[in-house]
């Protein structure tokens, strides 16, 4: 079916002729014609939308050629898609102009001022001019070249020409098909290389990346190479007949390319050019425009994307079943072939695991699980022969609740989760086969689910099985210099399965609506009952996807450097054994959310959680340290360390004890006694003092240290994060203590503005080191504002500011939770805030999670004592709504870390 044009090519022709401006004329034409597509993409079959568009191109072009009286050169050739009668809005229009005999001047001006023609009509064309044997020279070199001209029609001119170039660039002379085959599948490898071989792209490319539209035409191209090199039309269908499709996947191939067809139609109409990358710019309108809706749990957009994987994985399926076909059908036609029995059911064909017989799946439906086992146990099979691949997927019908329930099935799945190779490998081929799916239907949920963030940047199936992969590579040596703790933790578990299933389970809630931690935790019991797992093993497990958040949050977003909050996070741990599973388990889904995330100080804050809540819970829990204990021992290591310089105790005292005992709490003896050997030791006490190394130890390690000590100010930190940024540094922690006397004592953990460690570059320190002194000599005049627009991608987003305000009646202060789209002068706004509020900073946990921050300040008022007044709390959380909600300036917005 074609939606035909509304003009003849004889018409086109006599309008441009009787035209006083044909390139004007052949402009509208194409313009209404469009119009005409564009209206009746909503009702009508998108393959008779593309063929329209193509068929419109031809009649305009032809006309041209006409125009311009051609015909005695040669002929005028589509090539590539447009060879193929494919075009979508703003696709390239391909073009040959085939000649007898190598033009002379006039007739390359002649063509000069066609093709000057065409691209005044607003095509976006791609044309070659040459001879016939220059043709044959260049596909015989460039592959591509043999591929556009197997792709190709006459428009106008003698057909003769292209039927002679392409017998004579067919197999026969050159590129044949085992050879065609070979340079084309690395072709793809190369192709796929390039998008990380996967198809879970946040902003994916649905022409080139796996299961995008050139893996169904590679394909097309190898069968018609070896099947049919002469015939002009579509042979995917060919195909069926040839015993390499059933009719079954011959339709769902058709349907996943009209799927991508309609993405790529709607995706080209609203990017107004040849665009085939699905930015976040055009997903939401995408989603829109295919008729996609906000559900109570999902957005439109989401159930959009999660349809868009799941149509780009079974593309990806099939071109892996169809090119180990055509592999065994080309490539090794001519060797022998070798089996080798492994047990009744199952044998290894020329390195590739087959059944034995055709039925083996029907008669032994079990058999669709034990495949996978046997593959774990022997980790030199390269993978599952087409065939049986193919029985696999069309007998996963099979696995239905009676089968899920049969404790023979449950025992061949726990015996895959507990083997020894192979794990992830299986599951994620279990996934792609559709049985893994089948099997936990609450796994088939998620496949293809995405989060429209910047922070998951994987399918929630995609990330789950990552994180099974994290886990099993904690057994690796090469993974012990990355997770030296982790690694040496994992070794400990006592059944590392459980952390398998809880890995499998944490995310399995996701898209439902409600607390997926919640949800999930009822799954994975019922997973452990199904499985045969004991009470105690089910309840750790539901426990550790109940709680897989725990302790990140807790590192991430509360001071762990006070006692309170590590006998807390201990008391929800409850023993030793819960926080190994935990960590581990933390460890190996940060690294499967965003490899971004993970960095030296992440890893630093964790363990230095998990070492704290190991101590305590050796201690006892009805034992806690005592914080004037952890002072003591604070100031006399400290001590110990200053008795080595040359310094007078009695200055030392003198200076101690102006400070105050939260200092001591919340740094460390080595970082105190560099302080105080600094302060000391001043050559001008009027000046700020900055200190910048790279630290090292604790949970300060991986970051950059900075330490001012100044003259407190209302604005000083205000001052001192505008700095920051016009250093270009992210600040992930910051502790901010007053003196007696009036002395601030601030400490920053930076890193660089990619979230990596800054190191031991000195020029880059000392840089710093004076801008920083700079800005700090008079705080009150902190500069220029930096002027920097918001990412790409983040202004795609809409993030509502929420702001929670709380006390910690322990510490007395009051705790401001921000939650906010991530934003250039995002911290530079808050302190500004404070400062209106006449409110003092005493710590801060900075976080960036993709596009939104979560950011936690601790802040009392000027007498020290926490925001006790409902109302000023309410008008803070107004203003900073208001302030951070405020995108107006975003373009031109003061840049700030957070």
């Amino acid at each position: 079916m074609i939606f035909e044009p509304d003009f003849s090519p004889a018409a086109a022709l006599k309008m441009l002729r009787n035209s006083s401006s044909p390139g004007q004329c052949a402009r509208e034409l194409l313009g209404k014609g469009q119009a005409r597509l564009a209206a009746a993409f909503a009702t009508t079959p998108i393959r008779a939308l593309v063929r329209g568009r193509a068929a419109m191109v031809d009649r305009v072009v032809t006309a041209a050629w006409s125009l311009f009286e051609l015909d005695h050169l040669g002929a005028l050739i589509a090539v590539g898609g447009y060879g193929r009668g494919e075009l979508h809005p703003h696709s390239d229009v391909d073009l040959l102009v085939l000649l007898n005999e190598t033009p002379d001047s006039a007739q390359q001006e002649q063509l000069a001022h066609f093709v000057t023609f065409l691209w005044d009509t607003g095509l976006e064309i791609g044309h070659s001019v040459r001879t016939f044997e220059e043709c044959v020279a260049l596909a015989t070199d460039d592959i591509t070249v043999a591929t556009n001209i197997m792709e190709s029609r006459t428009l106008a001119g003698d057909d003769s020409l292209r039927a002679r170039l392409a017998a004579h660039t067919g197999p026969d002379h050159i590129w044949p098909t085992a050879a065609f085959f070979a340079a084309k599948w690395e072709e793809q490898n190369e192709r796929h290389r390039k998008h990380n071989y996967t198809e879970y792209n946040l902003e994916p490319d649905l022409k080139n990346a796996p299961g995008g539209l050139r893996d169904l035409q590679m394909v097309s191209w190898v069968a018609k190479r070896h099947f049919c090199p002469l015939d002009r039309a579509g042979n995917l269908e060919r195909l069926v007949s040839q015993g390499f499709l059933t009719q079954r996947e011959y339709a769902a191939l058709r349907r996943c390319e009209d799927f991508l067809f309609q993405v790529r139609w709607a995706l080209h109409t609203l990017s107004g050019r040849n665009e085939n990358r699905l930015l976040f710019d055009y997903q939401r309108q995408v989603a829109a425009l295919l008729g996609h809706e906000d559900s109570d749990a999902n957005m439109a957009v989401e159930l959009f994307m999660k349809e868009f994987y799941r149509v780009a994985l079974t593309l990806s399926v099939m071109n892996e079943l169809l090119l180990q076909l055509f592999d065994e059908a080309i490539l090794q036609a001519d060797q022998p072939r070798t089996i080798r029995p492994l047990n009744r059911r199952f044998q290894i064909h020329n390195d590739y695991l087959e059944v034995t017989q055709p039925d083996i799946f029907t008669q032994h439906p079990s058999a669709l699980l034990e495949m996978f086992v046997v593959l774990a146990h022997n980790p030199e099979v390269k993978g599952v022969r087409a065939t049986t691949m193919r029985d696999c997927m069309d007998k996963r019908r099979l696995i239905n609740q009676a089968y899920r329930d049969d404790p023979r099935n449950a025992a061949l799945f726990m015996q895959l989760i507990r083997s020894p190779h192979k794990l992830w490998a299986q599951l994620r081929r279990m996934k792609r086969y559709g049985i893994l799916g089948r099997y936990l239907p609450e796994f088939g949920r998620i496949i293809g689910m995405m989060q429209y963030d910047l922070f998951h940047i994987y399918t929630v199936d995609a990330h789950t099985l990552l994180v099974v992969k994290n886990m099993r590579r904690m057994r690796y040596e090469e993974t012990r210099e990355r997770f030296p703790l982790a690694c040496d933790v994992f070794y400990r578990l006592p059944k590392p399965e459980l952390l398998y299933v809880a890995g499998l389970y944490h995310d399995i809630a996701k898209g439902r609506g409600g607390d997926h931690s919640e949800l999930g935790a009822d799954d994975a019991i019922a997973f452990c009952q199904r499985h045969g797992l004991s009470s105690w093993d089910g309840k750790l497990v539901a426990w550790l996807v109940r709680s897989h958040l725990l302790m990140s949050v807790t590192a991430q977003r509360k001071d762990i450097a006070d006692p309170e909050v590590v006998l807390e996070f201990a008391r929800q741990v409850g023993d030793l054994v819960h926080l190994d599973y935990l960590y581990v388990l933390t460890v190996a889904d940060i690294n499967a959310t965003n490899p971004k995330l993970w960095n030296s100080w992440r890893d630093a804050l964790l363990r230095q959680l998990y070492t704290e809540t190991k101590r305590a819970l050796r201690r006892g829990l009805n034992n806690p340290i005592d914080k004037q204990d952890w002072i003591d021992d604070t100031r006399r290591d400290a001590m110990k360390l200053l008795r080595q310089r040359p310094l007078p105790m009695r200055r030392i005292e003198q200076f101690w004890s102006g400070i105050g005992d939260e200092y001591f709490l919340r740094e460390n003896a080595r970082d105190i006694a560099w302080h105080t050997e600094a302060i000391l030791n001043r050559d001008t006490p009027d000046e700020p003092l900055v200190l910048v190394r790279e630290s090292s130890g604790g949970q300060y390690e991986g970051g950059t240290q900075i330490f001012v000590y100044t003259p407190d100010t209302e604005n000083l930190f205000a001052a001192t994060v505008n700095a920051m940024d016009h250093l270009n540094l992210t600040i992930m922690d910051a502790r901010i203590i007053t003196s007696a006397d009036g002395f601030s004592l601030d400490t920053y953990i930076v890193l660089d503005e990619h979230g990596t460690p800054i190191g031991n570059d000195r020029p880059r320190l000392q840089t710093m080191r004076e801008t920083l002194t700079q800005a700090l000599r008079d705080p009150s005049q902190f500069g220029r504002i930096v002027q920097r627009q918001m990412p790409r991608r983040n202004k795609h987003f809409k993030v509502p500011t929420e702001v929670i305000i709380s006390n910690d009646i322990v510490n007395d202060r009051t705790v401001v939770e921000v939650q906010a789209l991530d934003r250039p002068g995002l911290l530079a706004r808050i302190g500004r805030l404070f400062m209106e509020f006449d409110l003092l900073l005493q710590n801060a946990r900075i976080a960036t999670l993709g596009e939104k921050v979560e950011d936690v300040f601790f802040v009392t008022q000027k007498d020290g004592s926490p925001v006790s007044d409902p109302e000023l709390c309410k008008r803070l959380q107004q203003r900073l709504q208001e302030e951070l909600d405020d995108t107006s300036r975003d373009a031109l917005a003061p840049t700030a870390s957070g």
